[in-house]
């Protein structure tokens, strides 16, 4: 045993007990795709998980460290089951391996492993695929439609069998054609959704789009059992809230209602499982609520200004590059100091 000088700091907390909270925290809303999107759903999931176990396996055996600790810490699985759930569920399995690879070896293990990334894996790889393979990442499949066996869902994510029939469009993708268009969205979103099917899902979207209740639930759990902060899930609502009331307040017919933005998309997949991750967001609580809050207002600028539909990926990254800059002027106070830094001992700083 080797000795060292005090302060000791003990905790049950470790990195493989923080990943594997995290996963259980999505599992509902995982198995609600599942079910509202087949086999093929299993299969991409399935293939993303597997793809960046061996891809971490290798990356590391390269390196000459050891295999079975970074491989057990679970970030390499975690990563792959967030990406998985943002893509189209019934995409071919060469996606969720080109992804898989991309968000373990490039963007964490190039940059020195576990804690060095200076991107989400996840995020970095949805917009590596969307910008590389735009019609595959766009193809949606609505859950209303009649799933295939065991082996036809095989034909549909390793042979890529093309089921037009049921093929849909993306709440997020209608509305931008029908802005575009400058058609009143009041009138045009009226037939096309309800706030149920919004809620839970019943609408064409990536496999993270099925539940927001769900996902709001897992972020809740994760809150409680503080492995997150609340500050910057609450921050990224509202930085999607303030702008989209304001918008859909002055101009209800070419902008999104606050329902809309909050119950669609990724919004709720980001704010709690995605912004929280503590390797590429700030270190304090006002630097998570600043960091959330830009997450946000992009979200929202995105979606109604870009030429995407979504920008949660987007805008997660972008905050990332900005990341260094929040620690760098918002700081905590060092212990033994007040908040200007003076020395509190007996004595000092009078």
């Amino acid at each position: 045993m080797t000795l060292t000088h005090a302060p000791h700091a003990h905790a049950p907390v470790t990195v493989s007990r923080v990943m594997l909270t995290v996963m259980a925290a999505l599992v509902p809303a995982t198995l609600f795709g599942f079910w509202l999107y087949g086999w093929p759903a299993v299969f991409l999931w399935a293939t993303a998980c597997l793809s960046a176990l061996l891809a971490e396996a290798l990356a590391v055996r390269l390196q000459g460290r050891p295999v079975q600790p970074a491989l057990l810490d679970g970030s390499g699985l975690l990563t792959a089951w967030l990406l998985a759930l943002s893509l189209p569920p019934w995409a071919p399995w060469w996606i969720a391996v080109i992804g898989a690879v991309f968000a373990v070896v490039i963007v964490k293990q190039v940059f020195g492993g576990l804690g060095q990334n200076v991107f989400n894996p996840a995020m970095a790889a949805r917009v590596m695929l969307l910008i590389s393979f735009p019609v595959e990442l766009t193809t949606w499949i609505g859950p209303g439609a009649q799933l295939p066996g065991f082996i036809d869902a095989l034909g549909v994510t390793f042979g890529h069998v093309h089921l037009d029939a049921v093929a849909s469009a993306s709440l997020l993708g209608h509305v931008k054609t029908e802005f575009t268009r400058g058609v009143d969205l009041s009138q045009s979103l009226a037939g096309f959704w309800s706030l149920g099917d919004m809620a839970w899902g019943h609408r064409a979207g990536s496999l993270g789009e099925t539940s927001a209740p769900l996902l709001l639930l897992g972020g809740l759990v994760l809150i409680w059992r503080r492995i997150i902060g609340w500050q910057a899930p609450l921050a990224m609502m509202l930085g999607v809230a303030v702008p989209a009331v304001i918008a859909h307040a002055i101009a209800p017919n070419q902008f999104g209602s606050l329902a809309y933005h909050l119950l669609s998309g990724g919004l709720m997949l980001g704010a709690f499982f995605i912004a929280t991750d503590p390797v590429t967001s700030p270190n304090t609580a006002l630097g998570m609520a600043l960091f959330g809050a830009g997450c946000g207002l992009l979200t929202w600028l995105i979606r109604s200004f870009g030429g995407y539909p979504e920008g949660v990926a987007f805008a997660v990254m972008l905050m990332n590059t900005l990341t260094p800059v929040i620690d760098r002027y918002v700081k905590p106070r060092i212990y033994g100091r007040d908040r200007k830094g003076r020395s509190m001992a007996m004595g000092e700083g009078a």
